[in-house]
Protein backbone atom coordinates (compact mmCIF):
# COMPACT_ATOMS: atom_id res chain seq x y z
CA UNK A 1 0.00 0.00 0.00
CA UNK A 2 1.60 3.55 -1.29
CA UNK A 3 3.04 5.85 1.43
CA UNK A 4 0.53 8.10 4.05
CA UNK A 5 1.36 11.62 5.05
CA UNK A 6 0.23 13.36 7.47
CA UNK A 7 0.10 16.57 5.02
CA UNK A 8 -3.52 18.61 5.81
CA UNK A 9 -5.71 20.08 2.92
CA UNK A 10 -7.07 23.60 3.39
CA UNK A 11 -10.19 24.46 4.90
CA UNK A 12 -11.59 27.49 3.98
CA UNK A 13 -14.59 29.42 6.28
CA UNK A 14 -17.92 29.67 3.99
CA UNK A 15 -19.68 30.72 6.86
CA UNK A 16 -19.61 34.27 6.30
CA UNK A 17 -23.72 35.47 5.68
CA UNK A 18 -22.60 38.37 3.79
CA UNK A 19 -20.23 37.24 1.53
CA UNK A 20 -21.24 38.16 -1.90
CA UNK A 21 -20.16 37.75 -6.01
CA UNK A 22 -17.58 40.76 -6.36
CA UNK A 23 -17.12 41.58 -2.63
CA UNK A 24 -13.74 41.68 -1.15
CA UNK A 25 -14.53 38.71 1.11
CA UNK A 26 -15.68 36.56 -2.30
CA UNK A 27 -12.24 37.39 -4.26
CA UNK A 28 -10.46 36.47 -1.62
CA UNK A 29 -12.52 33.05 -1.11
CA UNK A 30 -12.21 32.86 -4.80
CA UNK A 31 -8.72 32.69 -5.24
CA UNK A 32 -8.06 30.03 -1.89
CA UNK A 33 -10.40 28.04 -3.77
CA UNK A 34 -8.40 28.13 -7.37
CA UNK A 35 -4.94 27.67 -4.95
CA UNK A 36 -6.36 24.59 -3.13
CA UNK A 37 -7.95 22.75 -6.10
CA UNK A 38 -4.48 23.53 -8.15
CA UNK A 39 -2.65 21.68 -5.57
CA UNK A 40 -5.37 18.59 -4.53
CA UNK A 41 -8.08 18.68 -6.86
CA UNK A 42 -9.87 18.70 -3.06
CA UNK A 43 -10.70 21.11 0.04
CA UNK A 44 -12.63 21.20 2.96
CA UNK A 45 -15.26 23.87 3.65
CA UNK A 46 -16.08 24.77 7.14
CA UNK A 47 -20.05 25.96 7.36
CA UNK A 48 -22.24 25.12 9.69
CA UNK A 49 -24.26 22.09 9.32
CA UNK A 50 -25.15 20.47 12.91
CA UNK A 51 -28.67 20.70 12.54
CA UNK A 52 -29.07 18.63 9.01
CA UNK A 53 -27.40 15.75 10.81
CA UNK A 54 -29.47 13.70 12.47
CA UNK A 55 -15.10 -4.62 -7.35
CA UNK A 56 -16.62 -2.35 -4.54
CA UNK A 57 -15.28 -3.26 -1.49
CA UNK A 58 -17.38 -5.99 0.88
CA UNK A 59 -17.47 -3.39 3.63
CA UNK A 60 -19.24 -0.41 1.34
CA UNK A 61 -23.57 -0.13 1.29
CA UNK A 62 -25.22 2.75 -0.12
CA UNK A 63 -28.97 4.51 -1.60
CA UNK A 64 -29.42 7.06 -3.69
CA UNK A 65 -31.75 9.19 -5.56
CA UNK A 66 -31.03 11.13 -8.90
CA UNK A 67 -32.19 14.76 -9.59
CA UNK A 68 -31.93 15.61 -5.35
CA UNK A 69 -33.52 18.89 -5.61
CA UNK A 70 -37.13 17.85 -6.31
CA UNK A 71 -38.04 16.55 -2.82
CA UNK A 72 -40.50 14.05 -3.73
CA UNK A 73 -36.95 11.68 -5.44
CA UNK A 74 -35.87 11.98 -1.70
CA UNK A 75 -39.07 10.78 -0.31
CA UNK A 76 -39.17 7.87 -2.58
CA UNK A 77 -35.84 6.68 -3.09
CA UNK A 78 -34.11 6.85 0.03
CA UNK A 79 -36.79 7.70 2.80
CA UNK A 80 -38.99 4.66 2.25
CA UNK A 81 -36.30 2.25 1.58
CA UNK A 82 -35.44 2.95 5.19
CA UNK A 83 -38.95 3.68 6.39
CA UNK A 84 -41.13 1.61 4.26
CA UNK A 85 -44.37 3.76 6.82
CA UNK A 86 -42.72 6.86 5.93
CA UNK A 87 -40.45 9.41 7.66
CA UNK A 88 -41.64 13.36 7.66
CA UNK A 89 -38.83 14.58 9.56
CA UNK A 90 -36.42 12.46 7.81
CA UNK A 91 -37.07 13.95 4.33
CA UNK A 92 -37.74 17.28 5.54
CA UNK A 93 -34.21 16.94 6.88
CA UNK A 94 -32.49 15.49 4.09
CA UNK A 95 -34.43 18.70 1.74
CA UNK A 96 -32.83 20.79 3.68
CA UNK A 97 -29.24 19.48 3.68
CA UNK A 98 -29.84 18.82 -0.07
CA UNK A 99 -30.59 22.40 -0.81
CA UNK A 100 -27.57 23.87 1.73
CA UNK A 101 -25.61 21.81 -0.33
CA UNK A 102 -26.84 22.51 -3.72
CA UNK A 103 -26.24 26.54 -2.75
CA UNK A 104 -22.47 25.53 -1.93
CA UNK A 105 -22.45 23.86 -5.19
CA UNK A 106 -23.14 26.71 -6.68
CA UNK A 107 -20.86 29.43 -5.06
CA UNK A 108 -17.97 27.22 -5.77
CA UNK A 109 -18.88 26.57 -8.99
CA UNK A 110 -18.96 30.56 -9.82
CA UNK A 111 -15.77 30.80 -8.12
CA UNK A 112 -14.14 28.04 -10.40
CA UNK A 113 -15.54 29.77 -13.55
CA UNK A 114 -15.23 33.61 -12.48
CA UNK A 115 -11.38 32.84 -11.75
CA UNK A 116 -10.92 31.48 -15.27
CA UNK A 117 -12.85 34.35 -17.20
CA UNK A 118 -15.80 31.80 -17.81
CA UNK A 119 -19.00 32.97 -15.53
CA UNK A 120 -20.97 33.29 -19.16
CA UNK A 121 -21.23 29.41 -18.67
CA UNK A 122 -22.61 28.91 -15.46
CA UNK A 123 -26.40 28.61 -16.04
CA UNK A 124 -25.39 26.44 -19.26
CA UNK A 125 -23.24 24.11 -16.78
CA UNK A 126 -26.44 24.29 -13.55
CA UNK A 127 -28.32 23.36 -16.42
CA UNK A 128 -26.50 20.36 -17.97
CA UNK A 129 -25.94 18.94 -13.54
CA UNK A 130 -27.87 15.86 -12.44
CA UNK A 131 -27.14 16.15 -8.74
CA UNK A 132 -27.16 12.77 -7.73
CA UNK A 133 -28.04 12.42 -3.48
CA UNK A 134 -25.98 9.24 -2.13
CA UNK A 135 -26.10 7.78 1.72
CA UNK A 136 -23.32 5.58 2.54
CA UNK A 137 -22.12 3.10 5.01
CA UNK A 138 -18.83 1.60 5.23
CA UNK A 139 -19.23 -1.12 7.62
CA UNK A 140 -16.90 -2.29 10.59
CA UNK A 141 -13.92 -4.21 9.20
CA UNK A 142 -13.20 -6.38 12.81
CA UNK A 143 -9.62 -6.34 11.80
CA UNK A 144 -6.73 -4.55 13.28
CA UNK A 145 -5.25 -4.14 9.63
CA UNK A 146 -6.41 -1.02 7.59
CA UNK A 147 -9.08 -2.41 5.10
CA UNK A 148 -10.06 -0.41 1.98
CA UNK A 149 -14.00 0.82 2.34
CA UNK A 150 -13.87 2.16 -0.95
CA UNK A 151 -10.46 1.38 -3.54
CA UNK A 152 -8.61 4.60 -5.07
CA UNK A 153 -10.78 6.10 -7.77
CA UNK A 154 -11.46 9.32 -9.43
CA UNK A 155 -15.15 10.61 -9.47
CA UNK A 156 -16.68 11.42 -13.17
CA UNK A 157 -18.68 14.11 -11.40
CA UNK A 158 -18.40 18.10 -11.98
CA UNK A 159 -18.09 18.08 -8.46
CA UNK A 160 -18.30 16.19 -5.70
CA UNK A 161 -20.04 17.28 -1.82
CA UNK A 162 -19.25 15.25 1.14
CA UNK A 163 -20.31 15.41 4.38
CA UNK A 164 -19.47 12.61 7.29
CA UNK A 165 -21.86 11.83 9.57
CA UNK A 166 -20.00 10.69 12.67
CA UNK A 167 -16.47 11.01 13.92
CA UNK A 168 -15.19 7.87 12.13
CA UNK A 169 -12.81 9.08 10.00
CA UNK A 170 -10.95 7.48 6.77
CA UNK A 171 -11.41 9.17 3.68
CA UNK A 172 -7.70 10.03 2.16
CA UNK A 173 -6.69 11.76 -1.12
CA UNK A 174 -3.55 11.45 -3.20
CA UNK A 175 -1.34 14.42 -3.45
CA UNK A 176 0.74 14.83 -6.31
CA UNK A 177 3.48 12.81 -5.11
CA UNK A 178 1.34 10.00 -4.77
CA UNK A 179 1.03 9.83 -1.06
CA UNK A 180 -2.29 9.33 0.55
CA UNK A 181 -3.76 12.60 3.17
CA UNK A 182 -6.37 11.78 5.37
CA UNK A 183 -8.98 14.43 5.44
CA UNK A 184 -10.10 14.15 9.22
CA UNK A 185 -13.29 16.58 8.00
CA UNK A 186 -15.79 17.68 10.94
CA UNK A 187 -19.37 17.18 11.30
CA UNK A 188 -19.67 20.74 10.33
CA UNK A 189 -17.81 20.78 7.20
CA UNK A 190 -18.06 19.45 3.52
CA UNK A 191 -15.04 18.26 1.49
CA UNK A 192 -15.38 19.29 -1.93
CA UNK A 193 -14.02 17.49 -4.58
CA UNK A 194 -13.15 18.17 -8.17
CA UNK A 195 -14.66 15.85 -10.97
CA UNK A 196 -13.03 14.40 -13.85
CA UNK A 197 -15.82 15.83 -16.06
CA UNK A 198 -15.23 19.08 -14.88
CA UNK A 199 -11.41 18.60 -15.44
CA UNK A 200 -11.67 17.62 -18.93
CA UNK A 201 -14.38 20.62 -19.66
CA UNK A 202 -11.56 22.90 -17.88
CA UNK A 203 -9.53 20.89 -20.45
CA UNK A 204 -7.04 19.73 -18.03
CA UNK A 205 -6.08 23.50 -16.13
CA UNK A 206 -7.45 21.81 -12.50
CA UNK A 207 -6.93 17.98 -12.15
CA UNK A 208 -9.35 15.80 -10.56
CA UNK A 209 -9.32 14.27 -7.05
CA UNK A 210 -8.71 10.34 -6.74
CA UNK A 211 -9.53 9.34 -3.36
CA UNK A 212 -10.28 6.05 -1.36
CA UNK A 213 -11.65 5.38 2.27
CA UNK A 214 -9.58 3.51 4.28
CA UNK A 215 -11.33 1.49 7.46
CA UNK A 216 -9.41 1.02 10.64
CA UNK A 217 -10.79 -0.28 13.90
CA UNK A 218 -14.51 -1.71 14.60
CA UNK A 219 -16.92 1.00 14.23
CA UNK A 220 -19.05 1.93 10.96
CA UNK A 221 -18.74 4.83 8.47
CA UNK A 222 -21.41 6.97 7.56
CA UNK A 223 -21.26 9.82 5.47
CA UNK A 224 -23.61 11.55 2.67
CA UNK A 225 -22.46 13.34 -1.08
CA UNK A 226 -23.76 15.64 -3.36
CA UNK A 227 -22.48 14.26 -6.59
CA UNK A 228 -23.04 16.80 -9.70
CA UNK A 229 -22.68 14.76 -12.90
CA UNK A 230 -23.43 15.70 -16.58
CA UNK A 231 -27.17 14.35 -17.79
CA UNK A 232 -27.17 12.43 -20.31
CA UNK A 233 -27.26 13.58 -24.01
CA UNK A 234 -25.07 16.04 -22.62
CA UNK A 235 -21.86 16.60 -24.86
CA UNK A 236 -19.31 17.80 -22.14
CA UNK A 237 -17.07 19.83 -24.96
CA UNK A 238 -14.00 22.26 -23.65
CA UNK A 239 -14.91 26.08 -24.23
CA UNK A 240 -12.98 27.60 -27.04
CA UNK A 241 -11.53 30.07 -24.65
CA UNK A 242 -9.37 27.50 -22.94
CA UNK A 243 -7.57 26.45 -26.43
CA UNK A 244 -4.91 28.34 -28.01
CA UNK A 245 -1.31 27.71 -29.64
CA UNK A 246 -0.48 26.72 -25.96
CA UNK A 247 -2.99 24.97 -24.85
CA UNK A 248 -3.78 22.69 -27.72
CA UNK A 249 -7.28 20.74 -27.36
CA UNK A 250 -6.85 17.90 -25.18
CA UNK A 251 -10.22 16.42 -24.96
CA UNK A 252 -12.69 15.54 -27.95
CA UNK A 253 -16.43 16.43 -27.10
CA UNK A 254 -17.91 13.23 -24.83
CA UNK A 255 -21.71 12.13 -23.32
CA UNK A 256 -21.30 11.00 -19.92
CA UNK A 257 -23.99 8.36 -20.58
CA UNK A 258 -22.29 6.82 -23.27
CA UNK A 259 -18.91 6.44 -21.47
CA UNK A 260 -20.57 4.50 -18.89
CA UNK A 261 -22.94 2.09 -21.54
CA UNK A 262 -19.38 1.75 -23.25
CA UNK A 263 -17.37 0.85 -19.97
CA UNK A 264 -19.44 -1.06 -17.16
CA UNK A 265 -18.34 -0.07 -13.50
CA UNK A 266 -16.54 -2.87 -13.26
CA UNK A 267 -14.36 -2.28 -16.29
CA UNK A 268 -13.57 1.48 -15.03
CA UNK A 269 -12.82 0.41 -11.79
CA UNK A 270 -9.96 -2.15 -13.11
CA UNK A 271 -9.07 0.32 -15.86
CA UNK A 272 -7.91 2.43 -13.12
CA UNK A 273 -8.32 6.07 -13.15
CA UNK A 274 -7.14 6.86 -16.97
CA UNK A 275 -10.74 5.35 -18.49
CA UNK A 276 -12.55 8.18 -19.08
CA UNK A 277 -9.58 10.57 -19.35
CA UNK A 278 -8.39 7.84 -21.66
CA UNK A 279 -12.18 7.77 -23.58
CA UNK A 280 -12.34 11.43 -24.80
CA UNK A 281 -8.50 11.95 -25.20
CA UNK A 282 -7.97 13.79 -28.00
Amino acid sequence: MSSRTGAKVPVIDFSNQNLKPSSPEWDLLKFQVREALEEYGSLCFRKPLRAYHGSQSRLYDSISTDDAHIAENIEQCLTTTLWPQGNISFSKTLASFTQLALGLEKTILRMILESFGLEKYMDELVDLTNNHLRAMKYGRPNTSEPTLGIPQHCDNTILTLLSQLNEVQGLEIQNKNGEWMNLNPSPNSFVVMLGESFSIWLNGRLSSCYHRVLMEGNEARYSIGLFARPRGGYLVKVPKELVDDKNPMLFKPFDLEEFLKTYSPQIVQERGKSALIAYCSV
